[in-house]
């Protein structure tokens, strides 16, 4: 009789131990959490100054608590473990963006003109964005758009060094959706043995997004055009989607796409 128990103590520690090894392999990991955090403030991976996710649990749910400083302002959400929604916002700045977003959804069919954000605050969106300002740009597009069951303003705009910035921005949100820039009218020139290495190029690519390695680099080519170098190639670190030209003379990058995996 003791000895059956004893078996059926075991039994029902492998039973929990595998149903916990399970739940832990459903958890969207500590930095998928810091990413979703940083998308949802509108702000990007490169302007976090810290960034901290810690898992808890409360009530029963399992969720990650990422604290941030960025642009001189304290963030902190908590993102369920398993499913990635943000549960909670502690920020007072962030906790305003994140309550707009949350009323819009839920009354998303009763939505009027008067509860989107204006053209003018996408504009500014996106300008603080590319850290421009309305006096070094060109507008070359405003407009309000229905993609992907959401409204979205397409700002376009360049500068006058020929850079060519095109984001979407949830009209309701607030939040960038989708954020492209190229280098249009950058001229290369011709390679004369200055041209910089396939290991410099991916290197520059890579710190434009911190924390990911040379093994997030999924797709990389060396393109020769009318004696020009050029380097692109395509980055996937934590849901997000980065893909990227590189001037093979002078290292600039001539254009950079960043979108969430699945768009």
């Amino acid at each position: 009789m003791k000895k059956s128990c004893i078996l059926c103590a075991l039994v029902l520690v492998l039973l929990l131990s595998g149903c916990a090894q399970n739940q832990a392999q459903t958890y969207i990991g500590a930095e998928t959490a810091k990413q979703l955090a940083v998308v949802t403030s509108g702000l990007t991976i490169s302007s976090v100054e810290t960034i901290t996710a810690d898992l808890t649990t409360r009530n029963g749910m399992d969720y990650y608590q990422v604290s941030f400083i960025a642009e001189g302002q304290s963030y902190q959400y908590d993102i369920d473990a398993v499913t990635g929604t943000v549960v909670e916002v502690h920020s007072p700045a962030a906790a305003a963006d994140h309550q707009m977003a949350s009323e819009n959804q839920s009354d998303s069919s009763q939505s009027t003109a008067g509860e989107m954000i204006s053209v003018e605050d996408a504009q500014e969106k996106a300008l603080s964005h590319a850290g421009l300002v309305k006096d070094q740009v060109t507008f070359a597009k405003n407009r309000l758009e229905y993609e992907n069951g959401r409204q979205v303003y397409d700002v376009e705009f360049y500068t006058s060094g020929h850079a060519e910035y095109d984001y979407e921005i949830d009209a309701y949100t607030g939040q960038i959706v989708r954020f492209n820039y190229h280098a249009e009218g950058y001229t290369a020139s011709p390679s004369s043995g200055s041209t910089i290495t396939a290991e410099k190029a991916k290197e520059l690519a890579l710190s434009q997004v911190p924390g990911a390695a040379l093994s997030d680099i999924r797709r990389f080519e060396t393109d020769y055009e009318d004696g020009w170098t050029e380097y692109e190639g395509k980055i996937v670190y934590n849901g997000i989607k980065y893909e990227f030209t590189i001037d093979g003379s002078s290292g600039t990058i001539r254009s950079w796409e960043t979108e969430p995996m699945g768009s």
